[in-house]
């Protein structure tokens, strides 16, 4: 039985890197269940309502993708859910040690699951969420740095 992989985040906001991971996911797994869920640590500037119609609208003309939210361990969404494989993109070394701990962890909570790693494309390496909501906090132009859709929501943000 195939089951989708889970790439999950905040994705706050999605980020071009993000959609570079989930469609090679795609690719790979057949489906893809981006889960978007909140992230103790950071204060976030996009409902979580908003980051998942952005990540839709971002997203809508792909096959095999669907998104979805969570709360809670992310351990406990995919036992819940049968789901088995777990998809995490990596940017560099500084990324490498926090994800093999949260690896750890999900299997640590459920057994079953497994996480992969994709390395980003060089053009993603220094691309974040936080970076791109820093920098146009500044005025900067992150068009290249996100879908359209996200870069027309942060205009708006602004304005709001």
């Amino acid at each position: 039985m195939n089951r989708p992989a889970v790439y999950a985040g905040s994705f706050d906001p999605v980020t071009n890197g993000h959609l570079d991971i989930i469609r090679r996911a795609r690719a790979i797994f057949g489906e893809v269940i981006v889960l978007v869920m909140p992230n103790a640590n950071k204060q976030p500037m996009f409902r979580e309502t908003e980051r998942v119609a952005l990540l839709r609208e971002a997203l809508r003309a792909e096959e095999g993708v669907r998104i979805e939210k969570a709360h809670g361990l992310l351990a406990d969404y995919l036992k819940k859910n049968d789901l088995r494989v777990l998809v995490r993109g990596l940017r560099g070394s500084a990324d490498i040690e926090a994800e093999f701990v949260n690896a750890h962890y999900n299997k640590m909570f459920y057994p079953r699951v497994e996480t992969v790693f994709l390395p980003c494309r060089p053009e993603y390496a220094f691309l974040s969420s936080s970076a791109v909501r820093e920098a146009f906090s500044y005025g900067a132009d992150i068009g290249e740095m996100v879908p359209p859709c996200v870069k027309t929501a942060l205009k708006k943000k602004k304005k709001a």
